[in-house]
């Protein structure tokens, strides 16, 4: 199995391409992940506590002693969410005050927020004027004041890599 656990910048060359990882932001989220590229082939992927992999982002890693396989582009995959519009900036404003009262995890957009689907939320907003829409789309939240976004690991390593750490999934036969 394939290891990522760096970011890059750019692959070094358009044959360094491995694959595309399509991931719905709740895994993009995690940093431990076993997963599988577009093909098939499964990977393992281990950041630091906290990263969040966000769309477009290169990892490096897979096998030193195979120089064609280093480099993957995480994709964000499609999912259900809901689209809040208002007719003021005023009432999107006050949208977004109280979504961030609850800590609920928000994108912003030009003239909407995009949040996870959750009917309480969707009756909050609905019930400060706003229009939700159910839609299909990629999730890509605000990082947050304290993630310590804005900065690149221009290729440092994002965590220590295992050289024996077995990946464990739900439903994996007789793991401890």
């Amino acid at each position: 199995m394939l290891t990522f656990h760096s970011k890059v910048g750019t692959a070094p060359s358009p044959s360094a391409m491995y694959g595309r990882l399509v991931l719905p932001y709740d895994q993009r989220e995690k940093c431990r992940l076993r997963a599988r590229l577009e093909s098939g082939e499964e990977v393992a992927i281990f950041t630091v506590r906290g990263t969040v992999l966000r769309d477009g982002d290169l990892l490096g890693g897979g096998a030193a002693d195979d120089p064609a396989r280093v480099v993957i582009e995480v994709v964000a995959a499609l999912e259900p969410t809901y689209a809040v519009h208002c007719d003021s900036e005023h009432a999107l404003v006050r949208c977004a005050y109280h979504l961030g009262n609850r800590h609920t995890q928000v994108q912003i957009g030009a003239g909407l927020l995009r949040i996870r689907v959750d009917p309480v939320l969707k009756e909050m907003v609905e019930g400060l004027g706003a229009r939700v829409v159910q839609e299909q789309a990629c999730f890509e939240p605000e990082a947050g004041a304290y993630s310590g976004g804005g900065h690149s690991h221009g290729g440092d390593l994002l965590a220590p890599v295992p050289l024996r750490q077995r990946i464990h999934r739900p439903g994996d036969a007789g793991t401890a």
